[in-house]
């Protein structure tokens, strides 16, 4: 794929296709235009970044680049898709990450917590993230006060239409930067789906047009003054940046891992009056999440469910299914919900 700034059209390489199309308006002109997608495996933030620069090369006579970052490719790991557009006539030869972006879309609230996911967003940026309405979780102040802030239930939407967040959110993006054509990336989304799932492709367009206009733009959330700084979340320790004393500064058993990124949409909620302890949850989760305590003396049970510790959780819902007295029930997860109803596993290690 080439852009043929000569023509003013571009050249799509593997067909010899000549798409004729009016070179978009970048909004600064004097410098790349960068987006950073914060996810996790499974929401399609990979395949986002490359409908975004594939459409933008292809069809709208720009100079485009995405590459994705993330470790082991499974649901839950931390995903980030960065997308870099320019002229057509500037060549873009970097291929470093994202860290000043213009735009930052957040595929799930829970990265949210990591400052990672805001660092280094412009002051006049735009900050876009999934999450149903009503709270605005406090986090985000940490955002710059003149930066634009956007919510979209994208999960809420994905789920109705029978789509994933990503289609949403490629929506979104279009409705708040009107100089990325919507009709024309959301035919390279249905180019994407056609070949090899066919049937997502009315699913998708239903999403991705619900995403473009059902979104809202909050004011006063941002606190923080000018540009936010790069933070590097994962600096490479070496003999030269071993912090004094040999300290690992993030500890990576499994008393440590968070899992709560890894749900999408969903977790358990237990019913403590309906449980009848017998075990069957304990047996199917995978991940030990479950609290259990001595029972009353002299009751019924020796040992006793107390609740769900919601740190180590992924919300693969073995649980729900198996529970004979339907003491775990599907759940859809608001802001703070998981907050509310946890019970800690290690309350004297980690609160």
């Amino acid at each position: 794929m080439c852009p043929d700034a000569e023509s003013g059209c571009t050249v799509r390489a593997d067909r010899g296709e000549r798409v004729v199309n009016e070179a978009a308006a970048l909004p600064n002109a004097g410098r790349f235009f960068e987006i950073r997608f914060e996810s996790i495996g499974g929401l399609g933030a990979h395949a986002a970044g490359q409908v975004l620069a594939t459409a933008v090369v292809l069809r709208m006579g720009l100079n485009g680049a995405n590459f994705s970052s993330y470790g082991s490719e499974k649901k839950g790991s931390l995903v980030r898709s960065f997308v870099r557009l320019g002229p057509a006539e500037r060549p873009i030869r970097t291929s470093a990450p994202v860290e000043t972006p213009d735009v930052i879309v957040v595929f799930h609230a829970a990265l949210l917590r990591n400052p990672a996911t805001l660092a280094g967003l412009r002051k006049d940026g735009t900050f876009i993230y999934n999450a149903p309405p009503r709270l605005v979780p406090e986090e985000l102040a940490g955002l710059p006060r003149t930066a634009r802030v956007i919510r979209v239930d994208a999960l809420g939407i994905a789920v109705k239409e029978q789509s994933r967040p990503n289609a949403v959110l490629l929506g979104t993006l279009c409705g708040a930067f009107p100089f990325l054509s919507a009709e024309t990336i959301l035919e390279a989304l249905s180019e994407e789906f056609a070949g090899r799932h066919p049937e997502a492709v009315a699913s998708n367009e239903r999403a991705f047009r619900r995403g473009a206009k059902e979104f809202e733009v909050l004011e006063g959330v941002g606190r923080a003054e000018g540009d936010l700084p790069v933070v590097r979340p994962e600096p490479a320790w070496g003999y030269e940046t071993q912090p004094v004393g040999g300290i690992i500064p993030e500890p990576g058993n499994t008393a440590w891992n968070d899992l709560s990124a890894s749900r999408t949409g969903s977790l358990p909620v237990f019913n403590r009056e309906r449980c009848i302890h017998c075990g069957v949850c304990d047996l199917v989760c995978p991940d030990f999440c479950l609290v259990w305590d001595d029972g009353e003396k002299g009751g019924r049970f020796e040992r006793e469910l107390m609740g769900v510790d919601y740190r180590y959780c992924k919300g693969c819902l073995r649980c729900v299914e198996s529970c004979p007295a339907s003491a775990m029930t599907k759940k859809a997860e608001t802001p703070g919900l998981a907050d509310r109803l946890r019970v800690p596993l290690f309350p004297d290690l980690i609160g």
